[in-house]
This record gives structure tokens, sequence and C-alpha cells, in this order.
């Protein structure tokens, strides 16, 4: 099991934290008609410009800076030369790589105006990430991570994806221990002081089957049901969970484009 001292805690932070910030800069972009490949660009250099490494770039042989996942897309999906409409969602998945430690995270954006059944999904996904965060301390087991996990997605009548897991991270990124977003009470590993972890659940509205497409990377919903997936950098320090990245960069560019809308609906109103 590998153990973070604080020094080594700050320097993941800082990774997690330019993760954070870049996935702020695409959620600015993130309308009707951007294309992926344009994302992807603003991302790399971004991320170059401020003194980090694309951490997808080259890893495993990945060829691009984020992957993007879109409706029935589940996770690792290359860039393309796709333009987003209006009711899709898109998963972001974006790392970083500074003084040599990693950070990596992900969230699912609506683009433009979405329905309802797609607005749960992202909205019980996210809130299953926090459960699951919350669940990260010292007493439990991994088994109460991801039980706590799957038995809020199964409330709303979604589908966790067993093939894939949360992780550790930090030197690597990808680490030990796995993180299922499902399992037993009480079992497992014992959550530790110094564990560093990426917590993400990914939810199928249908089957939580998934199969991988030819081009050896793209996951899709073996049913053809939508996808979503969130993901946070978070450390265990003094028997609790704390957030190395975070979601406020995004989080203000919605809230402001949400203002937006609803001062131009004002405006129509008026005339």
């Amino acid at each position: 099991m590998l153990i973070k001292n604080n020094e080594e805690i700050k320097l993941i932070k800082k990774s997690s934290l330019l993760t954070s910030k870049t996935l702020g800069i695409l959620a600015s972009k993130i309308i009707p008609g951007i294309n992926l490949l344009t994302l992807d660009k603003i991302a790399k250099e971004f991320i170059l410009d401020n003194g980090g490494k694309p951490a997808f770039l080259g890893l495993y042989n990945y060829p691009n800076t984020i992957c993007s996942s879109v409706n029935n897309e589940v996770v690792h999906s290359i860039p393309k030369n796709l333009c987003l409409k209006n009711g899709d969602i898109v998963s972001i998945d974006c790392g970083v790589l500074m003084n040599n430690y990693y950070g990596e995270h992900a969230y699912t954006f609506g683009v433009g105006k979405i329905n309802k059944i797609k607005k749960k999904l992202l909205k019980v996904t996210k809130k299953s990430l926090y459960i699951g965060i919350k669940s990260c301390k010292v007493g439990n087991k991994i088994g109460d991570i991801g039980y706590n996990i799957n038995k809020y997605i199964l409330k709303n009548n979604f589908n966790v994806v067993k093939d894939l897991v949360g992780h550790g991270i930090g030197k690597n990124i990808h680490e030990f221990p796995n993180i299922p977003n499902y399992g037993k009470k009480s079992t497992g590993l014992s959550v530790c002081n110094g564990m560093v972890l990426s917590i993400e659940p990914i939810v199928n509205q249908g089957t939580y089957k998934i199969k991988l497409c030819k081009d050896g990377w793209t996951y899709i919903t073996k049913d053809g049901s939508l996808s979503a997936h969130y993901e946070h950098n978070i450390a265990i320090i003094n028997k609790k969970p704390i957030l190395l990245s975070t979601f406020n960069y995004i989080d203000k560019i919605l809230k402001k484009n949400a203002n937006y809308s609803t001062i131009n609906k004002k405006k129509k109103k008026n005339y």
C-alpha cells in the first residue's frame, strides 16, 4: 500500500488543482457546436502554459490530452472531429503531471439544454461521488465506499459500471488499491491516513455492462443507454477525506451561464 507524506500530498494537490482549472476552462467552451478536437487542444495548451504536462498524452500510448465521452460512451473516448449538439452530455476526463506526481479527475457536462433523464443521471452520479468520498474515513473499509455508492445508485434506478474502478494515485496515475463502485460492507482493505485516492463513480442509465470499441480505448454501454462519470482526488488526513481537486472552477462557469440564460429569458418577456 502506498502511503503518502504531507509533502507528497501537497505535490499531488498542485497537479490536481491544475486539472481542476483546466476543466474550468473547458466548462466555458462546452456549448453546442464546439468540436471535441478543439477542447483537446485548449486543454493541452492550458496545461503546458501553466507548468504541467498532459498526463494522458502518451500514457499507455493514448494519443490525446483529454478523454471526451459523449452520451452512450462510458470512458476513455478519444477526441474526434465531432461537434457537440444541444442536448448531448459529455464526460471530460483530464490529468496533469507536475513535479513527478499526478492529478486527474472528471466531470460530466450537459450541452445546452438537456432533458430530465439526463439531468437526473448527472445529478445522481455527482451526488454518489460525494457519498463515496464521505465513506473514505479511517474506521471504514474499501468495501464500504463501493457499497454506499452502489446503494444510492440502485435506489435511483441506475447501475454502476462494474468493470471499471477508482484507484490510488501518486507517482503513478493508477496505484493500489482499486476502489470499485460496488462492494460489501466491512470488507477489503482498511482506510488509512496518508492514502491518496481517485474516487470515480461511473454510472449507466441502463445495464451496467459495457463493451470496448474497435479503437481499443472507447467503452460504450452495451445497450446504448446513457452514461455519466465524475471523479475527485482525495487524501485521508486526520482520519477523514480531504479534497485535493475541486469543481469550484466549473461551478463558477456553469452558474454564470445559468444566470446569463435567466437574464435573457427575462428580457425576452419584456418585448
